[in-house]
């Protein structure tokens, strides 16, 4: 990818006070209880190799490249991916239009509106058939490959001292087991420092240590050479012409070295041997074309300096980035791993979180979604896709892309709060990406200002539509995207992120949805025309989900333009939209939140989606205790608990939301039952991440919420977690917050002020409820 990707005293304070202020950086934590040491929570095992890529083998990944590692004996297998390659896109031998209307359409949309004005309804079939049309040159993400390591003389099956791992502290992947008294050891890690896979084979005794390592691939348009210690894959994809290229260099100690003709390389007789592997394509997120360099010279120089550096100090450095990222938060709900039950056996164990053991695989769960948002999302890549960056198809599911009716953006919910604010930069760079085809849809497709996206995009700025009539239409999706934006400032308080990042696109976003509402001929509000809630239903004027996003975006742009003083005749216009607009939310005939303006949901509907409720979450439109939080119960209790995994994972939050900490909890067992496999990945089926990343975010919304600007403190803490401590979680306003509970309330709080304003937390510790401060950036303030 081209370089463009690229101390005061304490206060005495009884009866829940403030404790003190002490002022430091946020590290330090004194006093009270201290969580478990995350070092034996936070272990996937396994007693046998993986036998199936999407269920068993376990994930590393940098950001830019991911690999599975398998822990097979006689060839271990290295699936690995770069997420830059993609079919399709310009060069694409079915031609590529960009999603965009390949021929005029003058007066379609208008019709269709009119069309809505007086039937109410129109069927998908009729509506996709005036506005979508069949895709053409989208592609899909293609799995780079295998490194096959052949370990000749390994055991034909694995006996009891066979462990396979992964440390999610560590970010490091192993394997081992003995033969003939001799431990074998394989230790494999993806660096983001140094852009690179190293992987490690020893042994216990000098001289054991040989292997061949080979590249293969179920494509067949690329050449494999080894010279010296290098094997080189260079390619181009049949489908668009794009350059791709894989360096792996091998070094060892002892023993000896041999490259051969057909692109493989053997060592004999080694006490150990490392290697490192890099990958990467000619593509860069510049539109129209999407082509930059050649990735020889930059991955020539990445494997070499890498090699220069050594393995004991690449392995350090991934230890040091890594843990600055995952060691920042730590949760004990009083968990325990049994001696000696796998996590495949753990899983299947679960009882619905009645025992330390459960607590155990949940907490590990909790630390999964922050561990795979960490390995598929670091600046200078792609965000994380439907499948994060691990994807072992030629033509993966849904294409491996980028859902934008919910997907890519769950993937990104936890990223905050759960203080990987870091992991969010590929998305920063993605959404700014899609601005520049997003301009011509807007101006081609309704002739407006802005920019646009429906419901899925590529890396080469898809943002018009297809024809899958249920799943075509959803020109919110730009709009809900830049929340993802906002809430990136609401965090952290960058005024000049807010101003060089987050506004612009937002700004472009809610041009496009002033010159788009329209008078709704029933009432006289502004609404979006036409709507479609998804996946199932007719098409509409004023659909809850499409209001409910529209006022969430008018709502952050006019926050935000105030704040970085934009011009008064632009704020007066926001104001003038955000008044007239219809806001999404009605109470229907049986207590119901309405999914449509007209009041037709069916009780008996437990579709998957409850879209409807996003004001609920993520937005922040609907407020605990309103009666629209009182509706939302009824309708989520009406859609059911099944689902999908993402589903299931919605719903932990929803609940949360609506302050049902027990329901949340069970909906987390609902998604650990029955949409997690054995390496704990969430399945839609097939595996999709997004409901890990979901998942991680429902925990964090049952312990610490701010979407209202106050930071509540275990607003939906479950019967089952009645002890407990959480360290490091952020809240919106610039703090980050630690909490220890016991008997189900909490008993100690520390906040740690980011920035220099006032601050309000609420909880049943402190003396009214709540309590209302000014926080001094740096400094420490604790309630006890």
């Amino acid at each position: 990818m081209k370089s463009a990707l690229g101390g005061a005293a304490a206060v005495a304070a009884g009866g829940g006070g403030l404790a003190g202020a002490v002022a430091g950086s946020a590290e330090a934590a004194e006093g009270g209880g201290s969580p478990k040491d995350p070092s034996d929570e936070s272990l996937l095992w396994y007693r046998t190799p993986a036998a199936d890529w999407e269920r068993e083998a376990l994930p590393i990944g940098n950001g830019a490249l991911g690999a599975m590692v398998f822990g097979t004996l006689a060839t271990e297998r290295l699936q690995f991916n770069e997420k830059t390659l993609w079919t399709g896109g310009p060069g694409s031998r079915e031609g590529y239009d960009f999603g965009n209307w390949r021929a005029a359409r003058p007066g379609a949309l208008d019709a269709v509106r009119a069309e809505l004005d007086e039937k109410g309804r129109l069927a998908p079939d009729a509506v996709v058939g005036e506005l979508g049309q069949a895709r053409r040159g989208y592609g899909a993400h293609q799995t780079f490959g295998d490194l096959r390591i052949d370990v000749p003389g390994t055991p034909d099956a694995p006996d009891g001292s066979y462990r396979r791992s992964l440390d999610l502290g560590q970010g490091l992947a192993t394997v081992a087991y003995r033969r003939q008294q001799v431990l074998h050891r394989r230790e494999f890690f993806a660096s983001h420092p140094d852009g690179v896979i190293v992987g490690k084979l020893s042994a216990t005794r000098a001289a054991q240590v040989t292997c061949t390592l080979r590249y293969t691939s179920p494509r067949a348009d690329f050449t494999a050479k080894a010279t010296g210690d290098r094997i080189t894959v260079r390619g181009e994809l049949a489908d668009n012409g794009l350059v791709f290229e894989a360096q792996i260099r091998i070094a060892h100690r002892g023993g000896t070295r041999t490259a051969y003709a057909d692109g493989s390389v053997t060592v004999t007789g080694a006490d150990h041997v490392w290697f490192v592997l890099a990958a990467g394509t000619a593509y860069a997120d510049t539109y129209p074309d999407y082509r930059g360099d050649d990735p020889h010279a930059a991955l020539t120089r990445t494997v070499d300096a890498a090699v220069a550096r050594g393995h004991d100090a690449l392995r350090a450095r991934h230890l040091r980035d890594h843990r600055a990222l995952f060691d920042r938060v730590t949760l004990d709900i009083r968990q325990a791993l049994p001696a000696d039950v796998p996590t495949d056996q753990l899983l299947k164990q679960y009882a619905g979180g009645t025992s330390a053991a459960d607590r155990a695989l949940e907490a590990l769960f909790f630390q999964y979604g922050r561990y795979l948002l960490i390995a598929s999302s670091r600046a200078g890549s792609l965000p994380a896709n439907l499948q994060g960056v691990w994807n072992n198809s030629t033509t993966p599911p849904w294409s491996a892309d980028y859902h934008t009716n919910i997907n890519l953006q769950m993937n990104y919910w936890l990223a905050e709060a759960a203080n990987l604010p870091e992991t969010t930069a590929p998305y920063d760079r993605f959404v700014e990406a899609l601005r520049a085809p997003g301009r011509r849809t807007a101006k081609e497709m309704f002739g407006s200002r802005g920019w646009v996206v429906h419901n899925e995009t590529n890396p080469y700025g898809f943002t018009g539509v297809h024809d899958w009539s249920t799943a075509f239409w959803f020109p919110e999706a730009a709009a809900w995207l830049t929340a993802q934006l906002y809430e990136h400032y609401r965090f952290g308080g960058s005024t000049d992120y807010l101003r060089s990042t987050a506004y612009p696109a937002m700004k472009e976003a809610a041009e496009f949805w002033l010159d788009n509402l329209r008078t709704d001929p029933r009432d006289g509000t502004l609404v979006v025309t036409p709507s479609y809630s998804p996946e199932h239903g007719d098409f509409t004027a004023g659909g809850a989900m499409a209001q409910q996003i529209v006022h969430d975006l008018l709502t952050n742009t006019l926050e935000a333009a105030r704040t970085l003083g934009e011009s008064r005749a632009f704020r007066v216009e926001l104001e003038q939209a955000l008044d007239a607009l219809d806001p999404g939310l009605r109470v229907g005939s049986w207590g119901q939140l309405q999914e449509w303006k007209a009041d037709v949901d069916d009780k008996n509907d437990d579709h998957r989606h409850v879209s409807h409720l996003y004001a609920l979450h993520p937005g922040r439109q609907i407020e605990p205790g309103s009666r629209w939080a009182d509706a939302a119960k009824v309708s989520l209790t009406a859609r059911g608990d099944g689902g999908t995994g993402w589903s299931k994972a919605w719903k932990i939050n929803f609940w949360a939301r609506l302050r049902d900490g027990d329901h949340a909890h069970k909906m987390l067992g609902e998604q650990l039952t029955s949409s997690t496999l054995p390496n704990l990945w969430d399945t839609h089926p097939p595996f999709q991440i997004d409901g890990n990343f979901g998942a991680t975010s429902g925990i964090v919304e049952m312990l610490l919420q701010s979407q209202h600007d106050v930071i509540e403190v275990l607003p939906a803490l479950p019967a089952g977690w009645p002890e407990g401590a959480v360290r490091g979680l952020r809240a919106r306003g610039g703090a980050t917050v630690d909490i220890e509970w016991s008997a189900g309330r909490a008993s100690r709080i520390v906040v740690r002020a980011t920035r220099t304003r006032e601050l309000t937390v609420r909880s049943d510790l402190l003396s009214g409820g709540r309590r209302t401060f000014k926080a001094r950036a740096g400094q420490r303030y604790v309630f006890v």
